[in-house]
């Protein structure tokens, strides 16, 4: 059985600002705003949130298979994650576009500036899930991340009407997409990822209150920054827990993308919703201490102590039952 993670393929570049963008922000004249800064650095990064996931699993000893559409330009990303366990033999070449591309800015506190060129990412809507689970020969969960918005679309109603249980993770699309769109890809999930802000407008933009949009999925992860994480499900008690301690953040980009590869690993392994969160907490701390979303790497004794200085010797002990060296 497999994990099928389908969304965003890309190339990061970050840059870092060693100011704040708040000095330069003028409240009354943001409908004039036109403002630029001169950045410390540039760092060009492998990422999208599809790739990222399966990069974590790849590490976690699993072997993901990544679903999404790239440019011809993506022969040498395609070697990196081979290198680190990723199925890629269903992901999408378009004849015509280049692989997407991620430009961010961060300053000193950790605010950015985004954009997203999609390019190639506008053929996901072309793919079809079916052949890739026969391909496979099944598959225990399909990921839909941040994509062509007619892609999720057309994953998550292949999802329902083949029955496959699948992961509402909608990130960055919260923003842009509609009530009707956001409703579309929520119903009916059986787990949903956001952070706190994003958990804000899918109530906001579905009219669907906490409750009901609780009605509608069977757990809602909702991580919460250096606070950690919380897990919901009706009519049970929620599951909180805290972010790794001591962690020095240098880059946020990508750490929601490593908490799903740890949770999604500890799921598949049939751990704990907590096991789940704490996985997930200290894969998200590897990335956060790095500029970029893929520069990280561990063996298996040192990502369970790390976990055993976290949360204990019994979530290490329960980790380190499952936990492979990546290959």
């Amino acid at each position: 059985m497999s994990l099928l993670i389908a969304g965003s393929i890309a190339t990061d570049h970050l840059m870092s600002f060693g100011g704040k963008f708040a000095d330069s922000l003028v409240v009354d004249q943001l409908d004039k705003l036109s403002v630029s800064f001169l950045v410390d650095d540039l760092e060009v990064r492998r990422g999208g949130c599809a790739a990222n996931i399966c990069f974590g699993l790849g590490n976690l000893g699993l072997r993901p298979v990544l679903v999404g559409a790239v440019g011809e330009d993506f022969v040498d990303y395609r070697a990196w994650l081979e290198r680190h366990n990723v199925d890629c033999g269903s992901v999408h070449v378009s004849s015509s576009k280049h692989t997407a591309r991620f430009v961010c800015t961060t300053d000193s506190t950790m605010a950015q500036f985004a954009s997203f060129y999609p390019g190639a990412m506008s053929e996901a809507r072309e793919i079809e899930l079916e052949p890739i689970v026969r391909r496979v020969g099944g598959v225990d969960y399909v990921l839909i991340g941040p994509d062509d918005p007619d892609g999720m679309r057309r994953h998550t109603d292949e999802c329902r009407q083949r029955g496959y249980r699948f992961v509402s993770d909608p990130s960055q699309q919260v923003a842009f997409g509609d009530g009707e769109l956001i409703r579309a890809l929520v119903d009916g999930a059986h787990l949903l990822f956001s952070n706190a802000y994003e958990a804000a407008l899918i109530e906001q933009k579905t009219g669907w209150s906490h409750e009901e949009v609780l009605d509608r999925v069977d757990t809602w992860v909702i991580t919460q920054g250096a606070d950690g994480v919380r897990v919901e499900s009706a009519g049970a008690a929620p599951v909180v827990v805290p972010a790794v301690p001591g962690v020095r953040a240098v880059e946020p980009t990508g750490v929601g993308d490593a908490f799903r590869a740890g949770y999604l690993a500890a799921l598949t392994w049939g751990l704990s919703t907590e096991r789940a969160c704490q996985l997930g907490c200290v894969l998200a701390a590897y990335v956060v201490e790095r500029v970029g979303t893929q520069e990280y790497s561990f063996d298996a004794s040192a990502f369970v102590a790390r976990t055993r200085t976290a949360y204990g010797d019994v979530a290490a002990d329960d980790v380190a039952a499952y936990l492979q060296p990546a290959r």
